[in-house]
């Protein structure tokens, strides 16, 4: 017989035994094949590496949506500065302190008539300043 015919005779075999169809007069016997799925199961080990990190509250408020309302500055100790900021989107207000947290914005200095964040984002820092509004003086 020619390597050919060898070949082409255990692939017909192969496939026979696979497909159940063994010849059980020659005695062959049908390899029983068990295929189990690997399952896995997040009960209080950890987190699900699956689910998102970020809350939807987590973004918010976003630098876009604050205005700035005024600012109680105090010269002598500047790190007890206030700064009430308005969120136009839900009409929120916030009284950030220096080193506050506010979603990815955190508030690194406050100043007389502006205020200074560190925004995150992307695994990058920015800093961005938001501005009281001038005050029109009256005659």
């Amino acid at each position: 017989m020619s390597a050919i015919a060898l070949a082409c005779a255990a692939t017909w075999a192969h496939a026979q035994v696979a497909a159940g169809k063994a010849d059980s007069s020659r005695g062959d016997s049908a390899l029983a094949i068990d295929l189990k799925r690997e399952e896995f199961a997040y009960e209080g080990g950890g987190r699900d590496p699956f689910i998102s990190l970020l809350k939807s509250g987590d973004i918010r408020p976003l630098l876009s949506d604050l205005k700035l309302v005024g600012i109680y500055y105090d010269e002598r100790y500047p790190v007890r500065s206030v700064a009430v900021l308005h969120d136009v989107t839900n009409g929120k207000r916030y009284r950030a302190k220096s080193g506050d947290i506010m979603g990815r914005l955190k508030v690194s200095q406050i100043r007389s008539r502006e205020i200074v964040f560190t925004v995150q984002e992307f695994g990058f820092e920015r800093q961005e300043t938001l501005s009281l509004a001038k005050q029109e003086e009256m005659p």
